[in-house]
């Protein structure tokens, strides 16, 4: 009916990557034909059981069944600031830290806190879509802060123009990169708060996978570097460390009146992370770290498998330093897209186009490292069989 017609911001939006992606491999699924997905980032592994029996046990608690406070339990915000503590050595209070119904929710909802419409938003990328899209809904300007395998997949900051740079609003960033697996060093992150100092830029650090580390390199916090409490925000997920990302838990960390903001925000669109699963959090966050390292060594497994493969293969992988996923050149002759959907229609193997996630990731594609090593195995060697 004429009536029902979408808003323009919904008319804009491109189809949601992983969506598009679901569609594909159903398609190729309803042939018959056993789908090796290493498309989306969802861990194949489960929660850890003491963080399920935390959670079943505050869900039997009646006091958990009623609304939760907007801003999150304050035994989890402490039990939060206490983690980043312990594992950055910043120091932070109570009221610097908001509870997240996943660290999406959050990084979606920050920039309705901060963008009016015209605002300009600088965004590294390729990158998790949700904030430049997020952005736009704002009626922000979103402009695009290229991360090129020369630079490491680190922001040429020298190359943004000081025009752009003194009109951004905000400076969004993750590390270690989703989809690359790039990191950065606590000097970059010097250099990266000193140029939003000087600038006036908000700067929004998405560190979902900072403890999904793969090599000696321990990933820093951007709240580390000189000054950014002055002006940074911090997302974390509980998601990918702890294997819990259909729990819906994270937290947003940093400057009070950033941190603040999002929770006004979030007063009025959510009503808060449901307390039996922040419990399990509280659990996650302070008991033995030891299945988080378990599960570092079986990632690294995984990686080194897949990257052999891809190597004997021809392609011209390096291994990723963090997170769980292998950033890959597309052979020549091929787009992004045309290589995934190749791949996908010859073998069953899911991969993702690097163009959907923003247009300098064109002439890449994304591996998730979610399934086994003897499903990556029979991955590569089905690769082998086709013309690459």
């Amino acid at each position: 009916m004429g009536f029902i017609d979408p808003a323009d911001r919904i008319k804009k939006l491109p189809p949601y990557l992983f969506k598009e992606l679901d569609r594909q491999r159903d398609e190729v699924a309803a042939r018959g034909v056993d789908i090796i997905d290493l498309g989306v980032g969802d861990p194949d592994l489960p929660t850890p059981g003491h963080i399920i029996a935390a959670g079943q046990k505050a869900m039997a608690d009646a006091r958990h069944h009623r609304y939760p406070t907007y801003s999150g339990m304050e035994t989890f915000r402490d039990t939060a600031a206490e983690w980043v503590g312990q594992r950055f050595g910043v120091t932070v209070e109570r009221d610097q830290v908001v509870t997240l119904i996943g660290s999406k929710e959050g990084v979606a909802h920050f920039p309705l806190a901060f963008v009016n419409p015209g605002d300009m938003v600088l965004a590294a990328s390729p990158a998790y879509p949700v904030f430049a899209t997020n952005a736009m809904f704002c009626g922000g300007e979103v402009h695009t802060v290229p991360l090129l395998a020369r630079h490491g997949f680190l922001p040429d900051l020298e190359a943004i123009p000081p025009e752009v740079a003194r009109r951004a609003k905000i400076f969004y960033v993750n590390y270690p990169n989703n989809p690359t697996g790039a990191v950065a060093d606590l000097d970059f992150f010097t250099r990266l708060v000193e140029f939003c100092r000087r600038f006036e830029i908000i700067l929004m650090h998405d560190a979902a996978y900072t403890e999904i580390f793969l090599e000696d390199f321990v990933p820093p916090s951007v709240l580390q570097a000189d000054g950014a409490m002055d002006l940074a925000i911090e997302f974390h997920s509980l998601s990918k460390t702890y294997n819990m990302t259909g729990w819906r838990l994270g937290f947003a960390v940093g400057q009070a009146d950033l941190v603040g903001a999002l929770g006004q925000v979030k007063s009025n669109i959510d009503s808060g992370a449901f307390e039996a699963v922040q419990m399990a959090g509280i659990e996650a966050l302070t008991a033995d770290q030891a299945p988080v390292a378990e599960l570092r060594q079986i990632y690294r497994r995984r990686r080194d498998v897949l990257v052999a493969g891809l190597r004997d293969l021809g392609l011209a992988v390096e291994p990723p330093r963090a997170t769980f996923y292998v950033w890959a050149p597309v052979p020549e002759g091929y787009s992004s897209a045309q290589f995934a959907a190749h791949v996908l229609a010859e073998s069953g193997v899911v991969c993702t186009p690097g163009n959907g996630f923003g247009a300098p990731g064109e002439g890449f594609v994304r591996f998730a490292l979610c399934v086994p090593e003897s499903r990556l195995e029979e991955a590569v060697a089905r690769l082998g069989k086709i013309r690459l």
